[in-house]
């Protein structure tokens, strides 16, 4: 079976394999999970999980970053998220996190587990039955980059606006158009 969606891969696998590899451990995930491969609050994290009291149903909301897949890795990476939603973010990554992480087969540094090779074999086989994660991951190297950015030129007086590049700044700062201001200030334009 392939399943052409990455949140009904996800689904699919915690509800087919995780929840019970986790009972069979004395966990119970809870039912208010939403999984999806999304970008994450930090550039660096590969998984996330986001706090029910965060959400306004009430829902722990589980990220995989868009980086990752290896249909392995993610589903390691969504076992360790579920963890947090199992034990509570309040949890951490302390005691009650890893007596539950070596219950169900994550091993090394609480903070950047794997999977153990009993657990990685059990992974292949809902692999096996399920098919791979659906996703190609995404990165930026093909993407150029901006090499220049625009600064915004603000008078402080009147709020005239103009944009220019450091190398005009360089040279002079603009002036405002408005004989009665000369308040010209600058401030690097985010958008």
């Amino acid at each position: 079976m392939q399943l052409l969606n990455r949140e009904a891969y996800l689904n699919y696998i915690t509800d087919s394999y995780i929840r019970p590899h986790f009972t069979r451990a004395g966990y119970t995930i809870p039912d208010n999970v939403r999984m999806s491969c999304s970008l994450t609050s930090r550039k660096k994290h590969i998984g996330e999980c986001w706090s029910s009291i965060a959400s306004e149903d009430n829902t722990f909301e589980i990220f995989i970053a868009p980086k990752i897949a290896d249909s392995n890795e993610v589903i390691a990476i969504l076992i360790h998220e579920l963890i947090h939603a199992t034990v509570g973010l309040q949890a951490g990554h302390g005691k009650e996190f890893k007596q539950c992480a070596l219950s169900v087969g994550l091993q090394g540094k609480m903070t950047s587990t794997t999977a153990s090779p009993d657990l990685e074999d059990q992974i292949n086989i809902w692999i096996a039955e399920s098919g791979n994660y659906p996703h190609a991951p995404l990165t930026q190297s093909n993407i150029k980059k901006q090499s220049t950015r625009q600064i915004k030129c603000v008078c402080l007086a009147c709020d005239y606006q103009v944009y220019t590049s450091r190398k005009w700044l360089d040279i002079a700062m603009p002036t405002c158009p408005n004989d009665s201001c000369d308040q010209m200030g600058y401030e690097m334009n985010l958008g």
